[in-house]
């Protein structure tokens, strides 16, 4: 099968920005709504193909009929016909609100059938001065967060961090953090919608009305270990593959280029994500049985590329940034 191309879903949030505003000037057809989704499995928001002969058709109903052939043996065993991965593009006009996800155990306690989320950002763009928070900077305990979630002074406890483009931050599931103002990432998580918020700036919602804590809920969910740093560090490399993250529920990597390369996806056992985040060119797919399909991409496009390819290629139009995430066991 071919490469496949999705019709986003653009989601009005709080924190975005004005429906006038280009969505960070990377689509000229999109409105700025705060996040776009890309490719989804969520109930209520499962992607619909755009293109080509499968058009119309959501990614559920492709996995179900054409099953390891797109997602991979072990990946179709473990999760059916339920994609793995919600992948998004998060335009962050405002402070989102502090948060904290939780595990796969104690989500399936709380909403059983569900998963916890395991996630990570890779910054796109970021406005001069803009920051990230992510983890614990002291020590504290449980009755200690609930008070300073109460006082409004959980902030001062959390790490905070000036973010540029190219910044990466791997977000286990129990780690609390925030995407402040002025930043945009692409972000790669577990396919679930159930986030915490702890803190909101004391600001209302869309309806006028203020916006739901889930101080009890995220008491349990956070992980209150303390590291030194919370930024995924990574050397850079132009013209080769770049490891990024790799975790139980997704690896990710970064392809720097000007000019052609290629991945073999002969050993592996998944599909690919691969997420344009700058430039754009044109991603071969060559697949096990013979066929090859040439799709043009551009920043701010996402391919969900079938487990059935052998390899892909890279051809850049001069410059071109992209990220490739799968399943790795």
């Amino acid at each position: 099968m071919y490469p496949l191309k999705f019709r986003p879903y653009l989601r009005t949030v709080v924190w975005g920005g004005e429906k006038i505003a280009p969505f960070k000037g990377i689509y000229t057809t999109r409105n700025r709504l705060g996040e776009s989704w890309e490719i989804s499995a969520v109930e209520g928001h499962v992607s619909v193909v755009s293109e080509g002969s499968l058009a119309g058709r959501t990614l559920t109903d492709l996995i179900t009929e054409y099953g390891a052939a797109l997602v991979g043996e072990k990946v179709y065993s473990k999760n059916g016909s339920e994609f793995p991965l919600l992948i998004k593009f998060i335009d962050a006009r405002d402070n989102l609100s502090v948060q904290v996800h939780p595990d796969d155990e104690l989500a399936a306690k709380v909403a059983p059938g569900q998963k916890g989320k395991t996630e990570m950002w890779y910054v796109i763009g970021a406005d001069k001065g803009a920051r990230l928070l992510s983890g614990l900077k002291e020590e504290i305990t449980p009755d200690e967060y609930e008070e300073k979630v109460r006082d409004n002074t959980i902030i001062d406890s959390l790490a905070s961090y000036d973010v540029h483009p190219g910044d990466v931050f791997f977000l286990p599931a129990g780690r609390i953090h925030a995407i402040g103002a002025g930043v945009f990432v692409a972000e790669i998580q577990q396919t679930s919608d159930i986030t915490y918020r702890i803190y909101d700036y004391g600001r209302l919602g869309l309806d006028g009305k203020p916006r739901e804590l889930h101080i009890e809920q995220a008491k349990k969910a956070i992980d209150y270990t303390v590291h030194a740093d919370y930024r995924t560090h990574y050397s850079q490399h132009k013209n080769k593959e770049v490891p990024l993250v790799k975790c139980e529920y997704f690896t990710t990597s970064l392809f720097k280029m000007d000019k052609p390369i290629s991945k073999n996806l002969s050993v592996l056992d998944s599909f690919v994500v691969v997420i344009c985040v700058s430039g754009s060119g044109t991603l071969v797919d060559n697949e096990n049985d013979g066929s090859v399909w040439h799709v043009p991409v551009r920043q701010g496009e996402t391919i969900l590329v079938p487990a059935s390819s052998s390899t892909i290629e890279f051809h850049p139009d001069g410059q071109m940034t992209c990220l490739a995430s799968y399943i790795e066991e």
